[in-house]
């Protein structure tokens, strides 16, 4: 038995059905598990004919009736785009809500049991609002709709894993979320994860809040009230944290495997040394050579792995979209899947 996996298409106007098409022609991936696309048969097909893949499309309104080979793509066809009214880089409320109707059916069929994993490709988030779907991004989508209150952001990408105390939140809230049982709950969420990637003893790197870690609250008191307090608890409890780490000597480290994990105090924090390492620009070419890394939403009932990077309307319907993150994405989610299975049995 292998995991069936959703994969939504993203936002239909993105680079989202592009790599699909791009990751789904790869034979390889059928044999780590059965991908269902949730999305628009139409807008598939499209590309598929755009690429030139030599692949079929298979409509289905149930789950039963994909097929699951190499060379042919099963959707589970919300019909939710009008093709006469689309295009390619174009930011529209029709393209937000594929995005979003799309997203609810890979959630509701995890929530049934009737995939074993989800992974979602890029959306607009102002094309989803325009839509009136009010939600900041992923994570929040599926935090409603799973009922989840407690949640973290992972990404991942080889030696680099990160989770974050906060997310989509001004710079200046995010300061005040630096909070001694916040960090305590991401931590222990990073901790689980390691482990269902396979590390028995996971280290992790827990970053400061300020320049220096505070410098003994020279340049701030969040480190002495909050972050060490957390830290302090974590290893009476038996987890192998170290910290707070300066950030600019954190992820230099952890990028060559001295930390199995990383605790970043806010978005950017985590996300910049991150994309530095996953992301690859060829000056001669002027392509995008590599885009790497995924994001996993921890704390949910059900698997949820992202490509990290954004839809890319400047280069959507130019076919030099990399899958390679999207590749990475189904791994992860297919790996997680299994061990869950493995759990269950």
């Amino acid at each position: 038995m292998i995991p069936t996996i959703a994969i939504t298409m993203g936002d239909p106007a993105g680079i989202g059905p592009e790599i699909v098409a791009k990751a789904l022609s790869h034979e390889e991936i059928y044999h780590k598990c059965n991908p269902l696309v949730c999305g628009d048969a139409g807008v598939m097909k499209q590309i598929v004919e755009h690429e030139g893949f030599p692949l079929r499309i298979n409509p289905v309104n149930d789950v039963s009736q994909a097929e699951f080979k190499p060379g042919v793509i099963d959707v589970y066809d919300l019909k939710c785009v009008s093709l006469n009214d689309f295009r390619f880089g174009e930011v529209s409320a029709q393209a937000g809500n594929a995005a979003f109707v799309s997203i609810r059916k890979a959630i509701e069929l995890a929530m049934n049991g009737e995939v074993d994993a989800t992974v979602t490709a890029p959306i607009n988030k102002t094309a989803l609002n325009l839509a009136g779907h009010h939600f900041s991004g992923h994570t929040e989508i599926y935090a409603h709709f799973t009922d989840t209150k407690k949640y973290a952001m992972l990404l991942a990408d080889e030696f680099l894993r990160v989770i974050h105390v906060s997310t989509h939140v001004s710079l200046r809230e995010a300061c005040d979320l630096v909070k001694k049982d916040r960090i305590i709950a991401v931590t222990q969420l990073l901790d689980d994860a390691c482990r269902q990637f396979g590390i028995k003893n996971p280290k992790i790197g827990i970053a400061g809040l300020n320049p220096h870690s505070g410098d003994n609250g020279l340049f701030g008191w969040e480190e002495e009230k909050e972050i060490i307090p957390a830290i302090n608890e974590l290893a009476e409890k038996g987890f192998r944290v170290e910290g707070p780490v300066p950030p600019d000597t954190l992820f230099a480290k952890a990028k060559c495997g001295f930390y199995d994990g990383c605790v970043a105090m806010y978005h950017d924090q985590g996300h910049i040394p991150f994309k530095v390492v996953g992301f690859n620009w060829n000056m001669e070419t002027k392509k995008m050579e590599s885009v790497q890394g995924v994001n996993i939403t921890l704390g949910l009932p059900i698997i949820r792995v992202s490509v990290d990077h954004g839809t890319a309307f400047d280069v959507a319907g130019k076919s030099v979209a990399s899958p390679d993150a999207l590749l990475l994405s189904i791994d992860y989610a297919a790996r997680m899947a299994e061990n869950k299975m493995k759990q269950n049995v």
